[in-house]
């Protein structure tokens, strides 16, 4: 008979925990323990254990009901304009119900390794280049859209000297216009700059990417047209960095008027099967007696500039830049042939070219994927993400020629030429690995020891590794 009445008592308290009020239950609960205890119905440890049990019950009732209190309060939110869900999409989204409101807040951080061999002639010109590894890039941004029709972006770099990347607002879909923007951001030259550093094929774009303006403060007009067959874009910009006073609108410095045609005659299988062509222009407005040199590095970050002119006099430049890209399935080619023609104020006018042609190939099936509404390359994702129950993720294998001849008149900065190999593992869409093997050849006319010195000034060998995760 005492243990039935402790089993009642005990029934009684998990009742009140279940049936009773938050607030209640506690308090109802110790008031039943206290009166069986005091009875000698249930000794002190049983006491204490109960009560234990009784409060991680009263915990648990409390917390479904606050649970219960927040989705409600969603539900009534999903159809209001302030109420921003999240989701993931290769990055962190937030979107209100009505579409009228977006948000994405993301980044990348690309750690490089290199290892460099040199030769003795190119020992002589730069002396001993050292191992080295450094943040390529880490940056932090945030974009979307408000009402709609209003896209803005804020990129910031921690690893460079120049950290302001994108900062612009853009008005969309103008009628005939397309969209207008204003701020930092590319200019439109070039297939291989205005595919973003997260897609390209290999770790530095090519040798001529000397003569692509990259960003700058300015504005734009751009649309996609013939069924997103077709974009063009049209730009006026000062060069500059948007961090220095000094390169505001108005002062002194160069104006560029820039443009850019692109279309696709043969485009199927949404994109997996491709041919684009596209030409890009840029008139530079320099001031007169504003002096310019021209550099660029191998194929490598981490090291000295190969080629470099003298500085000298300029005043206008034209860029012309005719681009093809061919993607059959997993197979693809890429090629651009890059010039600049440069006007003196005295002396002949100069001419400097180069060009790359490379092709890749991916060994588990997946393709370059294409974004109609730019022109350009997007983010590859793997057929089978990589984990560890036989996920291996997308395996790329790509080889690149490119050439940059600087010599030109009584301006020479000299001629290089960059065999670059290499190996792209996708572990997700959000992570690669990248190998690079890159071979740079210094023609021999630019050497600075004159002699018997083999075909050309100097080889470097180039082994380098990137690690890489964007979001």
């Amino acid at each position: 008979m005492r243990r039935l009445g402790l089993a009642f008592c005990i029934g009684l308290v998990a009742a009140g925990l279940l049936l009773a009020r938050p607030a209640q239950a506690k308090n109802v609960a110790a008031e039943i323990l206290d009166i069986l205890k005091a009875n000698g119905q249930i000794s002190e440890e049983q006491y204490r254990d109960l009560m234990i049990k009784a409060q991680a019950e009263d915990e648990k009732v409390e917390a479904a009901s606050s649970l219960t209190q927040k989705v409600e309060g969603l539900e009534k939110n999903v159809g209001k304009k302030n109420f921003l869900a999240a989701y993931w999409k290769s990055g962190l989204r937030l979107d209100s119900a009505d579409g009228q409101f977006k948000l994405k807040i993301g980044g990348r951080i690309m750690n490089d390794w290199a290892v460099y061999s040199t030769d003795k002639k190119v020992r002589r010109q730069f002396g001993r280049i050292g191992d080295g590894t450094e943040f390529r890039r880490a940056r932090f941004f945030m974009e979307g859209s408000v009402y709609g029709n209003i896209k803005y972006k804020f990129q910031y770099d921690f690893a460079s000297s120049d950290p302001f990347k994108d900062a612009y607002i853009q008005l969309r879909k103008l009628p005939m216009a397309g969209n207008f923007t204003v701020g930092h951001f590319k200019e439109p030259f070039s297939l291989e700059e205005l595919t973003s550093s997260k897609y390209i094929t290999f770790m530095e774009r090519s040798l001529p990417n000397v003569f692509s303006s990259g960003r700058n403060l300015g504005v734009r007009l751009n649309r996609a047209f013939m069924d997103k067959r077709a974009t063009a874009a049209f730009g006026f910009f000062r060069e500059g960095n948007p961090a220095d006073t000094d390169t505001t609108f108005g002062n002194s410095g160069t104006y560029n008027a820039t443009t850019r045609l692109t279309m696709l005659p043969w485009y199927v299988e949404k994109g997996r099967q491709l041919v684009h062509l596209g030409l890009s222009y840029r008139h530079a407005f320099h001031d007169k007696g504003e002096r310019v040199r021209f550099r660029q590095r191998p194929e490598a970050h981490l090291g000295p500039r190969f080629v470099e002119t003298p500085r000298f006099h300029i005043e206008d430049v034209d860029y012309f830049n005719p681009e093809v890209a061919l993607v059959y399935g997993p197979a693809s080619l890429q090629f651009e042939w890059m010039s600049a023609l440069v006007d003196r104020p005295s002396g002949d006018d100069i001419q400097y070219d180069g060009f790359y042609v490379f092709g890749s190939f991916f060994l588990t099936g997946e393709n370059r994927p294409y974004k109609t509404s730019s022109g350009a390359f997007d983010r590859v994702k793997p057929r089978n993400n990589f984990d560890w129950k036989g996920g291996y993720g997308a395996l790329e294998l790509a080889a690149r020629y490119s050439m940059l001849d600087l010599n030109d008149e009584d301006m020479n900065g000299g001629e290089l030429s960059n065999f670059t190999f290499g190996v792209n593992w996708y572990l997700n869409p959000n992570v690669r690995f990248m190998l690079n093997y890159v071979r740079a050849m210094l023609d021999e006319d630019d050497c600075y020891y004159k002699g018997d010195m083999g075909d050309h000034c100097g080889d470097a060998d180039i082994v380098q590794a990137r690690f890489q995760v964007d979001f």
